[in-house]
């Protein structure tokens, strides 16, 4: 929402707004001479022509309903940001995993490479000195890179020059519905990209979009991947495949090749080396979407790979919180059961020789139900595991009776090997945690909620304890 309000006072136009508290986001907006009120009431709108609000905001809020009593324009942030592309090169990235993290790495590459772009990104970016950078920006460059939310449907409003689609793992069906709904929207969104369509081809749901795709959209799409493409329907879709992934033990960097194929870079085709400071094949095939949207945009193939060799992720993506007495904090956004399995497949990679512990806080009790066996699964590539009380976001406890971190340990009931354990209390969970860790133990806190304010809690708790065995 900043970074709307930023572009558009950019543009002439009056804005103010209004927030719970004060953050340096408010101390950027007023210092731009942007008006802004702490705390939401009625008469924070009393002169606005059009009160713009985001998913978070329930319709009984006092700003939205005194703006319906006037009659103003009330419209959802999406729309702000359709029109906001209009005249830039805007690139999207929608998908039910990786948006934030391709998203932040394509912005990093334009901003390494001289760019400038704006962005808007659901999340921080972590810096190469550990600082956090906000995910929002507004660049003087005429590139704009959005994440498209595809959960209620409003990436649809969206007309981008090149439209990037990660995976489309069924989700979001309270929306949709079923699954056939959600793939069409996907469709639909591809086809109103003015420019090209990239996505991936390991991701058996988005080679069904790529499939259900009119020919004059499929004609304008790369696809990217691991897989063989001679094992593939790509339906006339150019493939920038992944070769020769690996992350030595200890190394701390992943390395690949990219076979870029004509067109997408040149006249003729090419290998592109890579390396990441971020782990795992799924960030080797988030990269792939970044770089080949770089070098649809114009960006020099090499330089677009230095840019992203030193990109250290999204924030709370496989995140270090801090090491204390040879015991690690990671922090991690994943909240599927296919993220956190390709979270627990990288840290393998990543901490090969030490013990993985898993702290997870379930997001929504609709996921926890529907998803329980897989979290399970899912969950069990660690060697031991606490799920805390669920994050319900916008559920209600009452309407989803009896779901609950037993939910989940329940179902990983007779996995060898890995002790679950059920902990409603997310504080008490986190101290259970800590005694059981070991030096060389590599701890990792799970979770879309505030399981992410665990991480300093561990920390303190291990130079407490340590001390306290010394």
């Amino acid at each position: 929402m900043s970074v709307l309000a930023e572009m558009l006072h950019q543009r002439g136009v009056a804005v103010g707004g209004s927030d719970r508290e004060r953050s340096a986001k408010t101390d950027r907006l007023e210092a731009l001479g942007i008006h802004v009120e702490f705390g939401q009431r009625a008469e924070n709108v009393a002169d606005a022509d059009t009160v713009v609000y985001s998913s978070a905001i329930k319709p009984d809020n006092p700003e939205i309903v005194a703006a319906a009593e006037r009659g103003a324009r009330i419209v959802h942030r999406s729309d702000i940001l359709a029109l906001l592309m209009h005249g830039r090169r805007a690139v999207t990235v929608a998908g039910a995993h990786g948006k934030t993290t391709t998203s932040s790495m394509l912005a990093h590459a334009l901003v390494r490479t001289g760019n400038d772009p704006s962005y808007a990104i659901g999340g921080s970016i972590q810096g190469a000195d550990g600082s956090t950078l906000d995910g929002g920006h507004v660049g003087a460059g005429d590139a704009l890179v959005a994440e498209a939310d595809e959960s209620d449907g409003s990436f649809d409003k969206y007309r981008p020059l090149i439209a990037i689609i990660t995976n489309c793992e069924a989700d979001h069906l309270d929306h949709y519905g079923d699954e056939a709904h959600y793939r069409a929207a996907f469709v639909r969104h591809a086809g109103h990209a003015t420019g090209h369509v990239i996505l991936c081809a390991d991701d058996a749901d988005a080679l069904a979009v790529l499939n259900a795709m009119p020919s004059e959209t499929a004609a304008k799409a790369v696809a990217y991947g691991t897989s063989d493409p001679a094992e593939l329907e790509l339906n006339g879709a150019a493939y920038v495949r992944i070769v020769a992934e690996s992350e030595s033990a200890g190394s701390g960097v992943e390395r690949f090749t990219l076979n870029v194929p004509a067109d997408v870079a040149g006249e003729s085709a090419f290998d592109l080396a890579v390396e990441l400071a971020v782990p795992g094949v799924h960030n080797a095939r988030n990269a792939a979407a970044a770089l080949t949207a770089a070098m649809l945009l114009g960006v020099e193939p090499e330089a677009a790979a230095k840019a992203v060799a030193d990109f250290r992720g999204a924030a709370r993506r496989f995140q270090v919180r801090g090491t204390v007495k040879q015991v690690t904090v990671v922090d991690d956004y994943a909240h599927h059961p296919t993220e956190i399995a390709a979270l627990l497949d990288a840290a393998r990679r990543r901490y090969p020789e030490n013990t993985i512990h898993v702290l997870f806080q379930p997001h929504l009790f609709s996921r926890t139900k529907f998803f329980a066996h897989e979290f399970a699964e899912a969950l069990g590539k660690a060697d031991d595991v606490i799920v805390t009380g669920v994050f319900p976001a916008r559920e209600k406890q009452e309407d989803f009776p009896g779901v609950g971190p037993l939910t989940i340990v329940r179902e990983a009931k007779g996995m060898s090997g890995v002790e679950f354990t059920a902990q409603e209390d997310m504080r008490v969970a986190a101290q259970m945690m800590v005694m059981r860790a070991h030096h060389g133990d590599v701890i990792f806190t799970v979770g879309a909620g505030d399981i992410t304010d665990m991480g300093p809690v561990m920390l303190h708790a291990l130079e407490a304890h340590r001390e306290g065995c010394e």
